[in-house]
């Protein structure tokens, strides 16, 4: 049977091989071809991920100072392989096919495509994009963008964009009187911003990549190591070798967590060797179920110390730690003691028992790691789940010493540094006075959008504007119906980008796509070659220089562009001259330590550090910038992240990416750790689930949302697929399940769309 859409041969299989090994190089090899990237990727790929080379435009694991031969991932090598493509969409593509032709391709055959050559206009006339030049697009959309209120214009950005090009976007925007600076990190990373600065006074990891090497437990909450940040499994393998225990949580059994094959172990790789068992103990969790997943293993360590108190024994918990460096424990303490089982089991979805053993490694441990992904965060009570994760740390003094804290795990390159820079729509975020002393002008105090709040501005058509620094927003949102119709009438909307995609599909009064080098290419600028820089998960800042040539001479870099926008939209000011960072991006970098001292001392010095050089953590030292001036304890304000009740019928949607996929780009249809080929369009369900409602695997459904707000919302054609996944949750792919979403259902704090608990119904 093939899929219609597709029209790829649909095998549904049970995959029983490991992660890596094999499997990843074949499905290198399957992709790769495609995008007939030519000799110069097996060169990029040598020097990616390595000191004074490529730094990967995938996920943000931390790259070592001593690096493996080959320092990529299956993942990383199809995404160097998608930049590098020999495909080229020029302006004779466009004669060829009409925007609204294009609107109806699949995802992957429009960037399958190739690399956007020119500077190209909508022409609504013809329904064509059509040629123009670099001054005329610099000048017609400043003399547009002029016309509109700053403060109603979103500037959006991606986290592939390089810590020099997000300084000079932001400040663009600031400049300019406006600070709606959405990014993807708002968009997916947000909560942790939020809670985790609140907890403890620090917005980030408090580990760096060396604290693996010290730890002796590592729990992993909602992160799907496999296919999202594959890197990270040498480090696994590596903790595993010397017997640390991995307890994962997760809703899916997801290969990566189960099983690895080093593909750079020669006995592993000839099967001389078994796998490398990844996870001591793998919990299958509900979907939002991490709330009472914890709350029962901070049950369990309080109990045991007051058992130990009343016995005489060893204390469990570090009460030295907590005396001295937190707050509020002692009412977190009684929640915990008065919590009932049968609630943390039924919500949980797992047994005391397992939840008792799981903790029970958790006291062994004198140093644990706590990774998570964005299963944990992305629920309307996403914030809950992460502080009863810092909870957990607190109670055994696991954060703020070696080998032991939080580790969230970043799923794009430069996702966390763009924040660092200033993107962001909080003005607390940003160096005002620092700005406003350098560089003579007035920062905006007002609070800028958010991505739920630019959102709600297209669809309610109060947005003037939309330019977009990488990225596919129109595709990667919740409310897709309303915000695709919403889209097509943006006053103006510019998208900064390599390749094409649904975002640039649906056109408004005036739409402009401007073509970009990638960060693999050579780029050649008035002083020589440059250099661009990013931060990783750990906080570590690493220079990376492109050698391709790049897809066509007629790209300009990221800076390039952000400063011809910026020269023709904002007055002069020669506090700011960007012609000259342009030439030469260490005087950028030399702004960037300007405004941040304390983060980027001797900048351009330390740009080629191996392993990258660390921006510091104040809570890594145990300094907790907090209200209180502690690390601090707090009450989940609910035993479920989900933020819906259970109602017969409602099912629990936890969308996905495949294997075949980065973020919105789909590579291919083969998501070989599920063993689902050919197809996107699947409901992944219990068996139990299935036999109650007359199913049967293979049967077509539909899923309709479930929000009790009045808006119809539906995805139909979807293939059951029987598959391991707890009783009342479904899994499915994103963005296509993305229509299921509505707006409103975001975490409630940092407003990241809650993707991983999602209520909707089946309709047969």
């Amino acid at each position: 049977m093939r899929d219609e859409d597709t029209g790829e041969e649909i095998v549904i299989s049970n995959y029983t091989g490991p992660s890596g090994g094999w499997g990843s190089m074949k499905g290198m090899a399957r992709v790769l071809p495609g995008e007939h990237p030519g000799p110069a990727v097996l060169d990029t790929l040598r020097r990616q991920n390595k000191p004074g080379g490529f730094m990967c435009v995938s996920c943000a694991w931390g790259k070592p100072a001593k690096p493996h031969t080959a320092e990529f991932c299956e993942n990383g090598a199809k995404a160097t392989a998608w930049e590098l493509s020999s495909n080229r969409v020029t302006p004779a593509f466009f004669q060829r096919y009409t925007v609204s032709e294009l609107a109806e391709w699949l995802d992957h055959d429009l960037e399958q495509a190739g690399r956007l050559t020119h500077p190209m206009r909508y022409d609504a006339a013809t329904d064509r994009y059509v040629a123009a030049s670099w001054d005329e697009a610099f000048a017609a959309i400043g003399a547009t963008l002029k016309t509109c209120d700053p403060k109603k214009v979103v500037l959006y950005s991606s986290g592939r964009a390089s810590l020099e090009t997000s300084f000079m976007y932001s400040l663009f925007a600031r400049m300019w009187g406006q600070q709606n600076l959405p990014d993807s990190s708002n968009m997916c990373h947000e909560t942790t911003s939020v809670g985790l600065k609140n907890a403890i006074g620090s917005p980030v990891a408090t580990i760096q990549l060396d604290d693996y090497e010290k730890c002796d437990a590592i729990f992993s909450f909602g992160q799907n190591v496999g296919t999202n940040s594959p890197r990270m499994l040498h480090t696994l393998k590596e903790c595993r070798d010397r017997g640390v225990e991995i307890v994962t949580f997760n809703p899916l059994r997801e290969r990566g967590w189960e099983s690895f094959a080093d593909p750079q172990n020669p006995l592993q790789m000839a099967k001389l060797q078994k796998p490398t068992t990844i996870s001591t103990q793998y919990h299958q969790v509900r979907a939002g179920g991490d709330i009472a997943a914890l709350l029962g293993m901070c049950k369990t360590v309080i109990e045991a110390d007051d058992r130990a108190l009343a016995e005489g024994g060893e204390r469990v918990i570090d009460h030295h730690f907590i005396a001295q460096h937190c707050t509020r424990f002692d009412e977190f303490a009684t929640f915990c003691r008065d919590a009932e089982w049968d609630r943390i089991v039924h919500e949980s979805g797992l047994t005391r028992a397992a939840i008792e053993g799981a903790a029970s490694v958790y006291m062994r441990a004198k140093a644990v790691i706590a990774v998570y992904g964005m299963g944990i965060t992305q629920h309307r009570f996403g914030m809950d789940s992460l502080y009863m994760l810092v909870n957990f740390l607190l109670l055994r003094g696991n954060i703020g010493r070696e080998g032991a804290g939080p580790g969230p795990v970043r799923g794009h390159s430069n996702v966390q540094g763009q924040r660092t820079v200033g993107i962001t729509e909080k003005t607390e975020l940003a160096p005002v006075e620092r700005l406003k002393t350098l560089f003579e002008f007035e920062p905006p105090t007002e609070k800028g959008w958010d991505t739920v709040e630019s959102c709600r501005a297209i669809i309610s058509g109060e947005c003037q504007g939309f330019v977009q620094l990488g990225g596919n927003f129109l595709r990667a949102t919740p409310e897709h119906a309303a915000m695709r119709e919403a889209w097509s009438k943006l006053p103006i909307a510019v998208h900064i980008a390599t390749k094409l995609n649904r975002s640039h599909l649906h056109p408004g009064k005036e739409s402009w796509i401007l073509p970009c080098l990638g960060r693999s290419e050579r780029d050649e600028q008035a002083t020589g070659p440059q250099a661009v820089s990013m931060e990783d998960s750990f906080s570590h800042i690493y220079g990376s220089v492109g050698k391709v040539t790049p897809a066509a001479d007629t790209l300009l870099s990221e800076p390039a562009i952000v400063a011809g926008l910026a020269k023709a939209v904002l007055a002069p000011n020669p506090n700011v001259p960007w012609d000259d960072w342009v030439g030469d991006y260490g005087l950028v970098r030399t702004a960037i330590e300007n405004c941040y001292p304390d983060k980027f001392a001797n900048f351009n010095e330390r740009l080629f550090e191996p392993g990258g050089f660390w921006k510091g953590n104040p809570a890594s030292h145990r300094e907790w910038q907090t209200e209180s001036g502690k690390a601090e304890f707090n009450v989940p304000r609910a035993l479920n992240s989900s933020g819906f009740a259970e109602k017969e019928g409602r099912f629990r949607l936890v969308t996905l990416r495949s294997n075949d996929q980065f973020n919105t780009t789909i590579y291919g249809y083969d998501d070989r750790f599920r063993g689902i080929r050919g197809t996107r369009m699947v409901a992944m369900m219990n068996r139990a689930d299935i036999a109650r409602l007359g199913l049967s695997d293979g049967d077509r459904i539909a899923l309709e949302s479930d929000a009790e707000d009045g808006v119809e919302r539906v995805v139909e054609g979807l293939r059951v697929v029987e598959y391991n996944i707890p009783e009342g949750c479904i899994g499915g792919y994103y963005p296509e399940l993305n229509y299921l979403i509505p707006l409103e259902h975001h975490a409630l704090e940092s407003h990241v769309p809650a993707g991983k608990s999602v209520p909707v119904r089946i309709r047969p």
